[in-house]
């Protein structure tokens, strides 16, 4: 990990701008400095042991002991070879314009596969490069729910003519699978990525689909790793032609299959949203983080785990309406922040929908806790499935205490399906009767800086409206009551009431 780092500069606008100590190669093959020179001139630059001269360069100049390497890596950049040993334990390095001190950086341990980049003082892993939030201006789109609508994912998929890229965490659905084998037999350009490393390991039945589609031409790639540039892939996408699909399900029968999960989903039309997106999967299929499938298979064992089998009823059916604005949110980068100033111009209500929520202190539950403070009214529904009961009942009693201390407006429900879906999977927010954000960010710290997420936020009151309907629905069959107690019988409801007294909150970070 990073240890303390300082930067220093005179006025003139030389300056370093990335260092990279420790490649994942053996023998830290392509390590490199980069700086930016603003005019030509008497330039130096020295890590302490060996003084490069850079004289005669401008612009941004890439300097290290492998030249042929970081050509091809920096193609537009001017490139320097120099014998620089940069210690992964760290080092000071200089640029000077004719003897005189014009930046001087000095980064503490390297950490494996990662940039130094002094001005934002951060390591960040190479081939990472965060993304602005995108405004896309007013759109037509299909909004719908799951697991009442699962036709619209694989109708979107059906109708694609000369791109398919579909991005997820995992990959598990049949249905999905034949959609993408007759995309690519009739000549559209099929590509799919999916986290390499998902928590419990990737399953049987995702790599005998996998597998399927790389043999029949599809370009499977997997993303991650030790040193990957996220801790997990996890959004949930597709790019179709012109058209846009974000959802906050997983490609398996338990999501985009309407087999088990309440999840949202949204299509938007016209190309600037599928643009974005496409940018964003080239972004991370490019990465030096990825590997082929058919590479990354060999010698591995996968587990056999029963797909989801459910049957629910449409009781909210997919609905047209037009958004005046669409905005692309993504992370590592953007969507914290905007997600954060949303809740900060709340007026008059906040609906949360989330499988769980993270720590108190991170931002997204701290802006919630402030919107009711200031006098928002704000609902949080939570998923009462097994696997989160523990944490979310301990939340709720945190949350109701908190609201009652702070004689705040807030009220927070565990989610009763009721027979209309198994546990509560989407991760959601409505803000008045303005925007609504969809996509695969859960509302923890964990995956507001460390994963690839992917949001839409829609603006305007028709898409507010639509998914605010199933939430009141949601919210009417939400229940105090943790579900699971009942069937565990009263000895374990005593034993889990001691525990939720008397432990310390640390609430589930789900990672699907």
């Amino acid at each position: 990990m990073a240890t303390s780092s300082a930067t220093e500069s005179s006025t003139e606008s030389g300056r370093i701008i990335a260092v990279y100590p420790d490649p994942v190669q053996d023998g830290d093959t392509g390590e490199y400095v980069a700086v930016k020179l603003p005019t030509v001139g008497n330039w130096t630059l020295s890590d302490g042991e060996t003084t490069v001269s850079l004289r005669n360069q401008t612009g941004r100049v890439v300097v290290g002991s492998e030249p042929g390497l970081l050509h091809e890596q920096f193609p537009n950049s001017s490139v320097v070879g120099a014998p620089l040993a940069l210690s992964n334990a760290g080092e000071t390095i200089t640029l000077t314009r004719n003897g005189q001190r014009i930046d001087r950086v000095q980064y503490g341990e390297a950490t494996e596969g990662s940039r130094y980049l002094p001005g934002t003082a951060e390591w960040r892993p190479r081939g990472y490069t965060p993304r602005s939030a995108v405004s896309m201006g007013p759109a037509n789109a299909t909004t719908f729910v799951l697991p009442d609508s699962p036709a619209v994912a694989l109708e979107t998929l059906r109708d694609a003519e000369n791109r398919l890229f579909l991005a997820g965490y995992t990959f598990s659905a049949e249905r999905v699978t034949t959609e993408l084998l007759a995309a690519a037999e009739r000549g559209v350009d099929v590509r799919v990525l999916v986290e390499a490393s998902p928590v419990g390991g990737i399953i049987s039945r995702q790599a005998r689909l996998l597998d399927r589609l790389a043999a029949a031409g599809v370009v499977v790639r997997v993303v991650g790793g030790e040193t990957g540039r996220y801790a997990f892939h996890h959004p949930k996408y597709a790019v179709v032609d012109d058209r846009a699909l974000v959802l906050t399900e997983n490609w398996k029968p338990s999501g985009t299959g309407g087999r088990s999960n309440r999840g949202w989903g949204v299509r938007i039309e016209g190309g600037g949203t599928a643009d974005e997106l496409a940018a964003i999967f080239a972004h991370d299929a490019g990465g030096p983080d990825t590997r082929p499938w058919s590479t990354f298979r060999r010698g591995r064992t996968f587990e056999r785990i029963p797909a989801a089998s459910g049957s629910y009823p449409t009781n909210h059916a997919p609905a047209t309406v037009r958004a005046r604005n669409v905005t692309v949110l993504t992370a590592p980068g953007n969507a914290e922040a905007a997600v954060v100033s949303s809740l900060e111009a709340a007026d008059k209500r906040v609906d949360v929908i989330q499988p769980t929520l993270g720590r108190q202190e991170n931002r997204l539950v701290a802006a919630t806790l402030s919107a009711a403070r200031r006098g928002v009214e704000v609902r949080i529904l939570l998923s009462g499935a097994w696997y989160v009961a523990e944490e979310n009942a301990a939340l709720v009693s945190w949350l109701e205490g908190w609201a009652d201390r702070n004689d705040a407006p807030l009220m927070v429900k565990l989610a009763e399906p009721g027979g209309r879906y198994e546990t509560v999977h989407a991760k959601g927010l409505l803000v008045d009767n303005e925007v609504a954000v969809v996509g695969s960010l859960n509302w923890n710290r964990h995956s507001a800086r460390e994963n690839r997420e992917v949001a839409l936020a829609l603006y305007g009151e028709e898409p507010v409206a639509y998914y605010r309907e199933s939430f009141e629905a949601d919210w009417s069959g939400g229940n105090r009551t943790v579900p699971w107690l009942y069937g565990a019988g009263a000895v374990a409801a005593v034993v889990v009431a001691g525990i939720v007294a008397t432990r310390t909150l640390s609430f589930a970070e789900v990672a699907e």
